[in-house]
């Protein structure tokens, strides 16, 4: 099945359209933190030639820990989101966790993100989608690719055909993630654009006892094998310093070796799209 395309700012994705990316750190530090790294991704981005989505959270409902690091709040955050927004000049995407929080996220942002966890939760899936923004849908950790099909006809159901599907990795024993690169040729079947999460596919969940571990060693691997299968966009968790990050630092690519991955995987790009 040939796939859709979807919107997002001034781009579109899909359909054999140049690949797009969807960073940032996992949690929204600070203001300044977020405007710093929003720029710099821009003008790496910029200078790759690859069109940017900003992505940070307001709050990391679902931490290991009750004492780790959530963010500023949905209210806080949302004005720093929007000020990325209008200040840097890029469309910008955040996960919601609960309905009464997507009317107002939707006002701030130009895509909603449901998270894993939330993949299956009927009345929250509709909710999110009757927003009218470009919706991204988390496959859960513990989803078939298959079962994807009927997550998007929830979303759908309501009118709203612009979604985008991410695969982040499957469950593989305890505290662990394994990526199956089958699953992306499985998701593009269901005939929306496919997102690869190649940061959190190597998070490990707990891993840590009271904080995830990750494998960010792998991340440029992961990236250039999603790629040559063919997705439309790579997400991925960077951060000017990962050993620093208040959230997902393990997982995450460091800044300074973003540029680097992303002029090869778009090399890749256009060599899987000409075809």
């Amino acid at each position: 099945m040939a796939r859709k395309t979807v919107k997002i700012g001034r781009f579109e994705i899909g359909a054999g359209r140049p690949l797009a990316l969807i960073a940032g750190p996992c949690v929204i530090e600070s203001a300044d933190s977020a405007l710093r790294h929003a720029a710099a991704l821009k003008a790496i981005a910029d200078r790759v030639g690859i069109p940017y989505v900003f992505k940070s959270s307001y709050d990391k409902a679902n931490r290991t820990s009750l004492g780790s690091f959530r963010g500023p709040g949905m209210d806080e955050g949302l004005k720093i989101l929007s000020q990325v927004r209008c200040e840097i000049g890029v469309p910008v995407l955040t996960d919601v966790h609960e309905i009464d929080q997507i009317a107002p996220a939707a006002e701030a942002v130009d895509v909603l993100q449901i998270p894993a966890f939330l993949c299956r939760q009927t009345d929250f899936v509709v909710s999110v989608a009757r927003a009218g923004k470009v919706v991204n849908v988390k496959k859960g950790q513990f989803l078939a690719p298959w079962d994807v099909k009927n997550i998007v006809e929830k979303i759908v159901s309501t009118g709203n055909e612009q979604v985008t599907v991410t695969e982040r990795g499957a469950s593989f024993g305890y505290n662990n993630l394994v990526s199956d690169m089958r699953s992306l040729i499985v998701l593009g079947e269901i005939g929306y654009p496919v997102v690869f999460d190649a940061t959190h596919s190597l998070q490990q969940p707990g891993g840590l006892g009271k904080a995830s571990g990750g494998e960010r060693q792998y991340i440029p691997a992961l990236a250039r094998a999603a790629v040559a299968v063919g997705v439309d966009a790579l997400f991925m968790e960077v951060h000017e310093n990962p050993d620093r990050a208040l959230s997902d630092g393990p997982n995450s690519l460091a800044l300074n070796d973003l540029e680097a991955l992303l002029a090869r995987v778009k090399e890749i790009d256009a060599l899987v799209k000409r075809r």
